[in-house]
């Protein structure tokens, strides 16, 4: 297999799997176990290009909050978003700094999709009965954006957790029980965050051996790969939301990480 159509193969997993709640990261680190492993710009950079493709999907509620600032609402909703995004810039560079790297191993991971799973059917369960229990609520409170923002660098530490699933089921079971209103919140944190991320590695590379030994063609290929397929993965799953509960993304994450203890080798 070509580098190229390897790159091609991680970008297009990292664009179905970024905003499922089944983890990109766990996924991408599994394919790579195949694949080849990439640097940390690679595989950050690819994310990001997934998040452009939320940017271009919710573009125009993007350019409401950036136009209507001065509006109650949104400004409020903008604070939250700031709030969300500097806890996980603030404890994610303390994650950094503390020396944290992603597992070389596949078991780790898949015990935390079998886990996450087995979380998300729990938290599926009490997220239902919190909005039957408060009704439909929309509204993102401070103590929601807070939370999502610590999900999100939970997410980060802990591979195979998934971004998408901590932080939107965080916001549906702090009240937030608007699916729809949970997982914009958590969507549109993420564009600051992995756009950030991304500049913190490209800074760090720019000027270094890493960055004369990137292939720098290969990762535009998984960059253009993975926001195309973002794209329609988004679409797909804000439509699937309005009638169907995230219970077939637990039953999957069961699966997947089940065979994979079955199937590698220990120790691997």
């Amino acid at each position: 297999m070509t580098d190229l159509l390897a790159a091609l193969l991680l970008g297009i997993i990292e664009g179905i799997t970024e905003f499922l709640p089944i983890s990109s990261t766990g996924h991408l680190l599994i394919a790579q176990h195949w694949l080849g492993a990439r640097s940390d710009l690679f595989n950050i950079s690819i994310q990001a290009g997934a998040i452009l493709a939320v940017v271009v999907i919710y573009w125009k509620r993007l350019w409401g909050l950036a136009t209507g600032f001065t509006q109650r609402d949104n400004l409020d909703y903008l604070l939250k978003l700031g709030l969300a995004f500097g806890l996980t810039a603030v404890l994610g560079i303390a994650v950094k700094k503390a020396g944290f790297t992603l597992p070389d191993h596949v078991t780790p991971i898949a015990w935390a999709l079998v886990l996450g799973g087995v979380w998300m059917v729990a938290a599926e369960h009490f997220a239902a009965k919190r909005a039957a229990a408060l009704g439909e609520r929309s509204q993102i409170t401070w103590t929601v954006a807070a939370l999502v923002g610590i999900a999100q660098v939970v997410a980060g530490v802990f591979p195979g957790t998934s971004r998408s699933a901590a932080t939107i089921f965080i916001a549906l079971l702090a009240g937030t029980t608007s699916r729809a209103a949970a997982t914009e919140f958590a969507f549109l944190v993420g564009i600051p965050t992995m756009f950030a991320a991304s500049g913190y590695e490209l800074m760090h590379v720019i000027g270094t051996p890493a960055a004369a030994n990137e292939d720098w063609s290969a990762l535009a290929v998984a960059f253009i790969a993975s926001a195309v397929t973002a794209f329609i993965a988004v679409k797909w799953l804000l439509r699937y939301i309005q009638s169907h509960r995230f219970t077939a993304f637990a039953v999957y994450r069961v699966a997947f990480g089940a065979a994979l203890l079955l199937l590698m080798p220990s120790g691997s």
